[in-house]
This record gives C-alpha cells, sequence and structure tokens, in this order.
C-alpha cells in the first residue's frame, strides 16, 4: 500500500480536519426543526411538512426536482420565518455551532438583509441580529470543544435596485462583523453591470466583495464581474470551464478569460453537489473542479446551501474523495485556498493558516504514519 493511498481521508478524518467555508447563504443552511418551531410561534402556516424529519426531506427533493420554481419555493419557507430579531439570532447561532461542529473554523456567510424586513425590522436591525447570533454560536461552539470565525456577507439581490444601499450598510458594519458583500439572484437578464454604483462605491471605500457569476449563464457574467466590476471572487465560477479546451490527446488550451482568471488567482467558490442540482454540472464525476485543480486555479469547495443540498462541508470533500481519490494534501490545499482569498485582513488570514490549518493537517497526516508504523512493525522480516 502506498504512502499516496495512506493518505486518502476516512469520513471521520475529514469530518476531525480544519475547513474553510466561502460560500454558504443562512437561508438556505436552516435545521429542519429550527423551521416548524419558528413557523409554530409566528403562525405561518404554509409549509409542506410539519415533521422536521420530513420537512428536510421535501426541502432536498424541491431542490433536486430540476424545476426553478420548486427550487425557489424553499427559500421562501425559510426567508419567511427569519422576520424577527429572535428568529435572526437563533438561525445565525445554530449555523455557526453547526460550521463548528462539522470541523469549520472560518466561515463566511451570506444573507440578504433586503428579504428580512416583513417583520417590521430595519436594515439595521437585521445586520445586528445575526452578527449578534453568529457571537452567540461562535461561543456555544467554544463551550463544546470547538472553534470558528464567522463573518457576514451583505448580499443584494440582483433583481432590485437596493445594492448601493446594501453596500453602503455592508461598508458600514464592516469593523463589526461583516466582512464583505455580494449579489444574488438570476444572472440572466440581470447583470452585474446593473449594479455598477454599488462596486464603485465599495471599490472607492476600498471594502471587498464577490459576484455570483458564471453559475447559470456563462463567460458573459464572469468577464462583466471581472472587468466592469472588479470583484474579487467569483460567486460559482464554474463555468469558467467553457473557456477551456481539452483535446482528445489530453491537451489543454486556455482562452484569453480563463487564464486571465487563472493567472490572477482569482478565486472560484465552487459549490460540487449545489451545481449538480441546477444543472451546472451533470455527475460529480464531471464537474470542472477535477480538471480546475489539476490545472491549479485558486479553486475552494463551498457548500451553498446546506439545507436545500443535504450537504456539509465534510460530505462535500467526502464525495470529492471518492469521486477523484483526493488525499489530505489536496484537502489542505483547497483549505489554504480558501483561506488565502477571505475576507479578513492578511495578517489574520496568515495566522489561521499557520497556526490552525497546517497544524490540523498535519496530525491528521502523522497518524496515517502512525497506523503503518504499527502494522508493519508486527509483520517478520522475509528471509531468502
Amino acid at each position: 500500500m502506498t504512502s499516496q493511498t495512506l493518505n486518502v481521508p476516512s469520513p471521520e478524518q475529514i469530518r476531525r480536519a480544519p475547513k474553510v467555508l466561502l460560500h454558504d447563504h443562512l437561508d438556505g443552511g436552516l435545521r429542519p426543526g429550527t423551521i416548524v418551531d419558528l413557523a409554530l410561534a409566528q403562525g405561518y402556516e404554509a409549509l409542506p411538512e410539519t415533521e422536521p424529519g420530513k420537512l428536510g426531506l421535501w426541502f432536498r427533493e424541491a431542490a433536486d426536482s430540476g424545476s426553478l420554481e420548486r427550487y425557489l419555493e424553499t427559500f421562501a419557507h425559510t426567508c419567511a420565518v427569519m422576520q424577527s430579531r429572535e428568529a435572526l439570532v437563533r438561525v445565525a447561532a445554530e449555523c455557526a455551532e453547526d460550521l463548528a461542529g462539522d470541523g469549520v473554523v472560518y466561515a463566511e456567510v451570506r444573507y440578504a438583509p433586503e428579504q428580512h424586513l416583513e417583520g417590521g425590522l430595519t436594515l439595521e436591525e437585521v445586520v445586528e441580529a445575526v452578527n449578534e447570533g453568529f457571537r452567540e454560536g461562535e461561543n456555544r461552539a467554544r463551550a463544546n470543544g470547538h472553534r470558528i470565525r464567522v463573518g457576514a456577507l451583505l448580499t443584494a439581490m440582483r433583481h432590485a435596485a437596493r445594492a448601493l444601499e446594501i453596500a453602503e450598510l455592508a461598508n458600514r458594519y464592516r469593523d463589526l462583523g461583516v466582512v464583505g458583500f455580494d449579489i444574488a439572484g438570476a444572472e440572466a437578464g440581470f447583470p452585474p453591470t446593473r449594479h455598477l454604483d454599488a462596486f464603485e462605491y465599495l471599490k472607492r471605500e476600498n471594502n471587498h466583495f464577490t459576484i455570483h457569476a458564471g453559475e447559470a449563464f456563462g463567460l458573459p457574467s464572469i468577464w462583466q464581474a471581472l472587468q466592469w466590476c472588479g470583484a474579487d471572487r467569483l460567486g460559482h465560477g464554474v463555468r469558467i470551464i467553457d473557456d477551456i479546451e481539452v483535446a482528445e490527446d489530453g491537451g489543454v488550451t486556455l482562452g484569453r478569460l480563463a487564464s486571465y482568471v487563472r493567472d490572477k488567482r482569482v478565486p472560484l467558490e465552487l459549490c460540487p453537489t449545489s451545481n449538480l442540482q441546477t444543472g451546472a454540472a451533470p455527475s460529480y464525476a464531471e464537474h470542472p473542479i477535477g480538471l480546475l485543480r489539476k490545472l491549479h486555479f485558486r479553486v475552494t469547495v463551498n457548500t451553498d446551501n446546506r439545507l436545500m443540498s443535504g450537504t456539509s462541508m465534510s460530505q462535500e470533500f467526502e464525495r470529492l474523495t471518492e469521486t477523484f481519490g483526493y488525499t489530505l494534501d489536496d484537502m489542505q490545499w483547497f483549505t489554504v485556498n480558501a483561506m488565502k482569498s477571505a475576507f479578513i485582513p492578511f495578517d489574520e488570514r496568515l495566522a489561521m493558516i499557520n497556526d490552525v490549518v497546517k497544524p490540523g493537517y498535519a496530525e491528521l497526516k502523522s497518524e496515517w504514519l502512525f497506523r503503518q508504523t504499527a502494522t508493519t512493525s508486527g509483520s517478520s522480516p522475509k528471509t531468502d
């Protein structure tokens, strides 16, 4: 058995490995039981199921259905129960707690404040409630022996007209738990250039932003996000594969946009399971992450919507390990990529890499060495 084979992590090791998450939606990661509780407390009667197990299954089946209408309906239910301060605090705290329990040590979780105003909250009250919840969840995780740091990304909906307002909100709270800005929603018909005023404002303020691009629409969306808007990262960006040609002999040719993305080290927030659900990839084996990893793009692994996809960071890495034979070294590579691409200060990113990520993987990799030594030491040497 080779050291490469020994280095392939078990599911238990994957769970314990330090992981970094850059693309996760708060309204896409609620616990089913929490949705039921909040719906009951708020008098929301439109849930398709009221038993948590069945409700969780309904969310996953709706997301897998191939129907955009059913997929969007799932978020209507989660957002409906996230309209009070108490609900937002609870959901955010549980989010941080759940991620920490899965071995995530740093996460940037995004949400759209404009979608949580129906109960009378102001935009500022929404942000403050979510920040309070994240801090509470970090404290709970620490009490349970886990460490996590969570930063918020404020999202503007690309079909609406509040991007500049949300960008200004993100800037006001940038030292109070908010680490950056994002736009999300349907790409087709709603190009990122519609919100140039928001991106130009953020650049003037030296603030960070990512843009959902290259998931459903393709290369023009990626090009606009980078060259017109100046995005620091690409939310998904999976369609960059359309600018890469693979010849029958295995030779690879990168187009100018793909070369730019790789050479400039633009981070790609890839979400394998979610990409399968939205049709951005037909299977794990055919997911572009395999080729992009080989070509050394700045690839990161993410969950997108943990509830709808029935996933976690550990499950994403399990599927990739099963499909591509990734080792702990590969997992560390993806994780360091993500930490390098985070929106916190450089010295803090470096400390997380050197003091948390690398030591965590070194410990896991050393387990194989001792296991191998214990196995071989009990065998007798061969004699002629």
